[in-house]
């Protein structure tokens, strides 16, 4: 199954940007033995639209546009719900156990989600109660989705 982290707005260099790339090729590397792809982070540019309701309709549009066929979609949402991570790699594992083709991590822009993608995202999930700039969330999920293989693996990384 391919893992995608999928997000509105471009990552700055910085080291946010080092440190979720390193929990991006350790993720990478870890994964294939779980017959996982990625994730691979693919970035999309906000919407210029005028009103809030119409950027988020349009980053939401491209965003669906953009995800393969068949994609599980989990949308980082505020009002979503808060995951152990424990339970955030049962729900990885039960989709490629399923036979999904891929599952897509979709971050946003400053405005939230459009409502075409909340209605069709399959998880709604939040990183915690506090709003997190981007920078941090794409490290948070980068760090969960290595810890989530690693827990799958049963390798050490993850104490309980």
């Amino acid at each position: 199954m391919k893992l995608i982290l999928a997000a509105i707005g471009r990552q700055k260099a910085g080291p946010e940007t080092e440190l979720a790339l390193r929990y991006q090729d350790r993720a990478k590397k870890a994964g294939r033995t779980l017959g996982l792809a990625g994730p691979e982070i693919v970035e999309y540019s906000e919407s210029r639209a005028r009103s809030t309701g119409e950027r988020k309709t349009q980053e939401a549009d491209q965003l669906l546009k953009a995800l393969p066929a068949g994609c599980i979609i989990v949308a980082l949402d505020e009002h979503g719900q808060n995951m152990s991570s424990e339970s955030f790699a049962k729900l990885i594992d039960k989709h490629r156990n399923g036979g999904s083709p891929a599952m897509a991590f979709v971050l946003g822009g400053p405005d939230g989600h459009g409502q075409p993608l909340l209605d069709q995202a399959h998880v709604k999930l939040a990183l915690g109660s506090m709003t997190w700039p981007h920078q941090i969330a794409r490290v948070l999920l980068t760090e969960q989705i290595y810890r989530a293989i690693t827990i799958l693996t049963g390798h050490p990384y993850h104490r309980i």
